[in-house]
């Protein structure tokens, strides 16, 4: 269970500015007070402050309200079934159930040991949106129990911001997730700096992973799931091979429904959608050549959408072919071990 204290996450990486609200002057690494907003902008700009580019005084203003807020509030009670999801999602559904099954547990026995964070509904009266804590409601939702929860002021750029920096602290998110929050808040209208700053990215990186969404429609992302092995190199060239078939969606959805793909974890689905794109593509791969520890010719191998061929040099082939024979079976258990059950 997250043991981070009430609100801590969003205010921590606001702390920098704490001497800055009380008018002490903050020492740099030089031991220069004088220079020390400059200093201090230097420090910390690989984070939310320099992807958001915005101005010290809007921070220190960002962080003041969110301390009163918590400050005046403290946790209260609610209902889990007055509270709703964040308006931006940023979690797919793991490929097992068993973690959350042991948090459940958990919370059965310790009881909710830590508040989520919610806001009032802005169109429904007497609803709460949640700003982080997804697990925790959904537990106490299953066990019937009240929800603890602290209540803040927030818009929805505030609650995109805070949602991203808690998403930052935990680290389990992974990059294909990253981009669908990102595609959300980009379709809820949330401006570039505050999504870049939600997530402590660039525009590069921003970049990218618009490109991957809109290259791929979101359900089918989903269907492929959270892939936690599959970082954006992978997910780029899936996106390059969407792009280069016109029927890549039709290709995506016949793999996807297979038996045999639709049981294996999301990242053996995702290298099953990824092979499918190449294998069916017509296009053969140019010979690789293979050579022997003295770098001199010993034959090729040909890669085509149905099949490999392998040849030696004459006079090899009879050695070769024994040591394949050898060498498959073993061959063939890496390959299920790297691709699954398929």
């Amino acid at each position: 269970m997250n043991k981070r204290s009430p609100g801590k996450s969003i205010l921590a990486n606001f702390g920098a500015f704490a001497d800055v609200k009380s008018g002490h002057p903050v020492e740099s690494s030089e031991g220069d007070a004088a220079t020390a907003p400059a200093k201090l902008v230097d420090r910390v700009g690989a984070g939310v402050i320099g992807a958001t580019h915005r101005s010290l005084s809007d921070l220190r203003e960002q962080r003041d309200r969110l301390q009163a807020v918590v400050d005046a509030g403290g946790s209260i009670e609610l209902k889990p079934e007055v509270v709703d999801p964040s308006p931006f999602p940023d979690r797919l559904e793991d490929d097992s159930k068993v973690p959350f099954q042991q948090f459940k547990q958990l919370i059965a026995d310790k009881g909710q040991q830590v508040p989520i964070q919610v806001r009032k509904h802005p169109h429904a009266e007497g609803r709460y949106q949640i700003v982080y804590g997804h697990r925790r409601w959904r537990a106490a939702t299953e066990l019937g129990i009240p929800l603890k929860a602290i209540v803040l002021e927030l818009s929805d750029t505030d609650l995109v911001v805070a949602q991203g920096i808690e998403n930052g602290a935990r680290q389990d998110l992974t990059w294909i997730e990253k981009a669908l929050f990102a595609a959300t808040m980009d379709a809820a209208g949330i401006k570039t700096r505050d999504i870049r700053a939600a997530l402590s990215i660039d525009d590069a990186e921003l970049a990218k992973m618009r490109s991957v969404c809109k290259a791929l429609p979101s359900e089918l992302v989903a269907a492929i799931g959270r892939a936690p092995k599959v970082g954006r190199p992978r997910w780029l060239e899936l996106s390059a091979a969407v792009a280069r078939r016109p029927d890549a969606e039709v290709v995506i959805r016949k793999t996807l429904s297979d038996d045999k793909v639709s049981i294996l974890a999301s990242d053996g689905r995702f290298r099953a959608v990824l092979s499918s794109l190449k294998s069916d593509s017509g296009e053969a791969t140019p010979a690789v050549e293979l050579k022997r520890p003295d770098g001199t010719s010993f034959g090729k191998a040909v890669f085509e959408p149905n099949g490999v061929r392998v040849s030696v040099h004459k006079g090899q082939e009879g050695g070769f072919a024994s040591f394949m024979k050898r060498a498959l079976p073993d061959l063939v258990d890496r390959y299920f071990a790297e691709n699954g059950d398929r």
